[in-house]
């Protein structure tokens, strides 16, 4: 009797709501210790963390997921140095949203072992006397040391508790932030790759949420962007710092204006390159606003149909992105808008060239500043007020200041 009573309830005997409430807890210590400690602090060396909080987190981490900080990072790394290619570990673009979704443990599973990817992506993390004598030899007995804790503190219901918490990063770290956070939401910045924030309040997943913005600074401690976007797991690492067992030590870079120059000059383009990102996003809020008002104005002079207005408005996502990124099926139609605006014609095609200035890493600072001087003295003839904006911020932005 006192056996069965014991399993009913373990050592806690919780209610069903504080049951829950505990799970959600022990899952998002999970989640915390994932984006602060294997993404953010090694994966990419944005912040310093404590020995005592690094070592909290290797140990649960082991217990309630069993992955080694060398392999997560590795495949981590690779997924950045490869991104949406057919070498992605874990690119939806490539292996379909569903695969990624549903498997991607299965994924992460099979490139881990993958000794190449370990050995080329994998310094810099732990190789001490703890991860090689039990973190990363005994990788499964971790998640058994767990269980068994569950049911001694929860009783039979801890087999429950034990198997959310085993199905927690690799439904939400695994599927959702590699999955939909490459396929579905909105973008901040047009990076390269498909990335997307999946929501502006990074709460669930500790702000891994805010997945394009992550992709366009990666070594950001911080991945919140925008005023109205909240990274949970940064207010965690603000307070871990407040009590000096953190260190941050690289954000993302906040544009800095000055007078404008009245030369483009070396300093001008070295802050181009450093906040090309700010630039972007505005260039592409720009065309945005120029596509309504000239649809606006065609429509007004009868010089497009209602059917080729709703055609043309359809574009309003794509007229602001590079001109590689347009899926197949809208560069007919793209083409067809650009054929009866020259204005727009002329902003995508200016993005396209602006973004190439910084792109060509094989050219020589020389050329780079000659492309940037042409690219400002157009703009600001083509009585465009998109790129005549554009020119004049370029124009502003003051370089970084010096490290002290």
């Amino acid at each position: 009797m006192q056996a069965l009573e014991f399993l009913n309830g373990g050592l806690l005997r919780l209610s069903w709501l504080e049951l829950v409430l505990a799970t959600l807890a022990m899952t998002h210590i999970t989640i915390a210790a994932v984006t602060i400690y294997l993404h953010r602090s090694q994966a990419h060396r944005a912040l310093d963390l404590h020995p005592i909080i690094s070592h909290f987190f290797r140990l649960w981490l082991w217990l309630s997921t069993g992955m080694q900080t060398r392999d997560w990072v590795a495949v981590h790394r690779k997924h950045h140095a490869k991104c949406e290619s057919a070498d992605d570990p874990h690119s939806p673009q490539v292996k379909g949203l569903r695969t990624v979704l549903w498997r991607g443990a299965e994924l992460y599973m099979a490139e881990k072992v993958n000794e190449e990817t370990i050995d080329r992506y994998g310094h810099g993390t732990p190789d001490d006397w703890m991860e090689r004598r039990l973190y990363s030899r005994w990788t499964w007995q971790g998640c058994g040391a767990m269980l068994i804790a569950d049911v001694v503190l929860f009783g039979a219901a801890g087999l429950a508790v034990w198997g959310v918490q085993m199905m927690w990063i690799p439904v939400f770290a695994a599927g959702v932030v590699n999955g939909i956070g490459h396929f579905w939401g909105y973008r901040n910045f047009d990076v390269a790759d498909a990335s997307a924030n999946i929501v502006p309040w990074g709460v669930l997943i500790g702000g891994e949420e805010l997945h394009n913005n992550h992709h366009t600074y990666p070594t950001s401690a911080k991945l919140s962007a925008r005023w109205y976007e909240f990274d949970l797991g940064w207010c965690y690492i603000r307070t871990l710092q407040w009590l000096r067992l953190a260190k941050v030590l690289r954000l993302a870079p906040v544009p800095r204006l000055a007078g404008a120059r009245h030369v483009v000059d070396l300093q001008t383009l070295q802050a181009l390159v450093s906040n090309r990102y700010d630039l972007l996003s505005r260039y592409a809020r720009a065309t945005r606003k120029t596509l309504s008002d000239e649809l606006a104005r065609l429509r007004l002079s009868s010089r497009l149909s209602a059917h080729d207005y709703d055609r043309f408005a359809g574009l309003k996502t794509w007229v602001a992105r590079r001109s590689a990124a347009v899926p197949e099926m809208h560069r007919k139609t793209l083409a067809e808008l650009m054929g009866h605006s020259g204005v727009i014609k002329t902003l995508i095609e200016m993005r396209d060239e602006l973004a190439s200035i910084w792109q060509h890493a094989a050219s020589s600072r020389d050329e780079m500043l000659g492309r940037l001087q042409g690219w400002v003295a157009r703009a600001e003839a083509s009585g465009i007020r998109a790129l005549m904006d554009a020119a004049a911020r370029i124009r502003s932005y003051a370089p970084a200041p010096a490290a002290s």
